[in-house]
């Protein structure tokens, strides 16, 4: 069996750290890529029985996994503006709190929860540099105009997105100082905005100013965020496969998925059954800057798996389905566990579970 690994205990512990940095601002776990890999469903009820009430997705869909996953009364907040009536109509149906990020969006919404004599909660979202999405900070009245003329939407938040995950200072410094002039633009016009927030993952654990009235939270619970040192978080997931072959090959034989590598002496080489397209060797990254790309071209030079708890060296570089490890001075045979860390967003065609 091939399977991704998802550690529990792991899991908790970040979610402790998370919520010690996060301060008494309150938690949205994001769930959007099925959990970052993790399952979006499995990682809900994990988050939940750690205290976190809190879920926002992307797609109505995954808003439609957690509600028949048992999700009743927990807040659902939808990260992406939309228009497309279909999509509006369900997360009205799921009890979804919405967002609001065009005019378009907002008398489109207003307009479906007035024909069903119904209010529906939203956020609104204001774009501060990103573009994704959401009413330019430099236009107030164009936020201020969704707070004045949609009766049938509760706006209970409002929240931006952060550059790069808070690793530039000036910018986001910049930025929330944009959000914050349209925050204060609600308020002198007399509205309240409910919930604030700006933070994701990575300016959770890099920018105390951004921890606002909330967070919101994805990477950083699998700790695959950019971190820092001392963030307390662990990288949570690594994968198990089966060695199908063990062979030993001359020296001199050109072995490797990539550049060839030929062999200088006589080696025992086990072939394990996962390469590049489940996952291995594949990761986010996770630092910036010339340091962060020599480390990790060192570590594409220098891959490793571990047989029986010894490391086991990647020979070459993995392959699309198989890779080749050294083996020679290990003890092993067929059918033992090979481990490799793997990144669960990027793991494919393993089974996925949790211990």
């Amino acid at each position: 069996m091939k399977a991704l690994v998802i550690e529990k205990e792991a899991v908790r512990r970040n979610a402790a750290a998370i919520k010690e940095r996060a301060a008494g601002a309150a938690i949205y776990a994001v769930l959007t890529g099925d959990g970052g890999g993790a399952g979006l469903v499995e990682l809900a009820r994990l988050l939940r029985s750690e205290g976190i009430g809190r879920f926002a997705v992307s797609e109505p869909e995954e808003a439609a996994q957690l509600r028949k996953a048992g999700f009743v009364d927990e807040e659902i907040l939808m990260l992406r503006s939309t228009t497309d009536r279909e999509e509006l109509e369900r997360l009205i149906d799921l009890n979804v709190v919405c967002t609001i990020g065009s005019h378009d969006t907002g008398v489109a919404l207003n307009g479906l929860a007035e024909a069903r004599s119904t209010v529906v909660e939203a956020h609104i979202q204001v774009d501060t540099g990103m573009g994704y999405g959401g009413f330019l900070a430099a236009e107030p009245e164009k936020v201020l105009s969704m707070y004045r003329y949609l009766p049938n939407v509760a706006l209970s938040g409002i929240y931006t997105q952060l550059h790069a995950a808070g690793r530039e200072e000036r910018e986001t410094a910049e930025q929330l100082s944009l959000f914050q002039g349209v925050v204060e633009a609600v308020h002198a016009a007399g509205f309240e905005t409910g919930t604030v927030h700006a933070a994701g993952s990575s300016a959770l654990m890099t920018c105390e100013s951004a921890r606002l009235d909330a967070v919101r939270v994805g990477s950083a619970f699998l700790g695959r965020c950019r971190r820092s040192r001392g963030d307390g978080l662990t990288a949570v997931g690594y994968g198990e496969a089966a060695i199908e072959e063990i062979r030993w090959l001359p020296k001199g034989h050109a072995v490797g998925g990539g550049p060839l590598v030929r062999l200088k002496r006589p080696t025992r080489v086990a072939v394990v059954p996962v390469g590049y397209q489940n996952g291995l060797g594949v990761e986010r990254p996770r630092e910036t800057g010339l340091t962060a790309f020599l480390r990790a071209w060192w570590q594409s030079r220098r891959q490793y798996l571990r047989v029986g708890g010894q490391r086991a060296r990647v020979i070459g570089r993995a392959g699309a389905i198989e890779t080749l490890v050294d083996v020679t001075d290990l003890k092993c045979a067929p059918g033992d566990l090979a481990v490799f860390p793997v990144d669960p967003l990027y793991a494919r065609g393993l089974q996925r579970v949790y211990r």
